[in-house]
């Protein structure tokens, strides 16, 4: 379906499953749900009914004219395709950046949330830049490294990590323990080119560049997080700072694409969480 938005931005939806509901809110920032659904999701949709939402600016959704990408404007994005949708409720799978998100959309309507599972969720994203640049200049022959100071911009020194290990191939490294998984997940996206205007647009927008990780301690709902042991990319141990009350961790061997690099494994801890969720109200 495509759903337009208040401010008359037509986003990209589509829902397949058969259960509780469950928002699927997509990473990159601007990767869009295309990837996400054929990379693991749609193993899950025996037991939830699955809403992939490409955010405004990314995948099959629509730009906004007026580049008003904000956090609080995706938020109401997906408050708006909830009441369209007519749930009382939702369950929202967030991955990666859509860690962000999601969780801003609980502490905004927190009763609307009936549980929350993070993979691999990043809720610092200038730490988690941070540790990607780390990385990704360690995975680097001295000669390759960019020759930045460390003083320069976040954004920047990222962008001349990420050039040099695209040259090197070395990439995806950052995200993946083998060269075939990457494969496969880049032929899978390359299937759905997609809108990334979000993302050339997120480092505009001061609240993406927050630490949301200290709010979770007010957020009530259960949550399921799924922290891959090796995830540069969110952090190797960004988890630990997660504070939500009624949290349940599971620390997986893998990177940064747990529900396609440990799809058996997920999959129990996704249905066994959902199984124990009190009824939608």
């Amino acid at each position: 379906m495509r759903f337009l938005t208040s401010d008359s931005v037509e986003l990209f939806v589509k829902i397949a499953g058969r259960g509780r509901p469950c928002l699927v809110v997509h990473g990159g920032p601007g990767a869009g749900s295309y990837g996400l659904e054929h990379l693991g999701a749609q193993a899950l949709e025996s037991q939830l009914q699955l809403i992939y939402l490409d955010q405004r600016g990314s995948g099959r959704s629509a730009s906004s004219p007026r580049r008003a990408y904000g956090l609080a404007r995706q938020v109401q994005d997906l408050e708006e395709l909830r009441q369209r949708l007519n749930l009382p409720q939702w369950t929202l799978l967030a991955h990666s950046f859509g860690g962000v998100i999601a969780t801003a959309y609980a502490q905004r309507y927190p009763s609307r949330v009936s549980g929350l599972i993070l993979v691999n969720a990043v809720l610092n994203p200038t730490a988690s830049l941070a540790s990607m640049v780390h990385y990704g200049d360690s995975l680097l022959p001295a000669a390759a490294r960019p020759a930045l100071p460390a003083t320069a911009p976040l954004p920047q020194r990222f962008g001349a990590v990420m050039q040099a290990l695209g040259q090197q191939q070395l990439a995806y490294q950052l995200q993946y323990a083998s060269d075939t998984a990457a494969a496969r997940a880049a032929r899978v996206v390359r299937q759905s080119p997609g809108n990334h205007d979000f993302a050339a647009h997120v480092f505009d927008f001061a609240d993406y560049g927050q630490d949301y990780a200290p709010a979770t301690a007010q957020l009530p709902m259960p949550v399921l997080v799924l922290a891959g042991h090796d995830d540069f990319t969110a952090g190797p141990r960004a988890y630990q700072a997660f504070r939500f009350p009624r949290q349940r961790v599971l620390l997986l061997p893998g990177r940064h694409n747990l529900l396609q690099e440990q799809p058996a494994q997920t999959q129990a801890a996704v249905r066994t969480f959902v199984a124990a969720l009190p009824a939608v109200r």
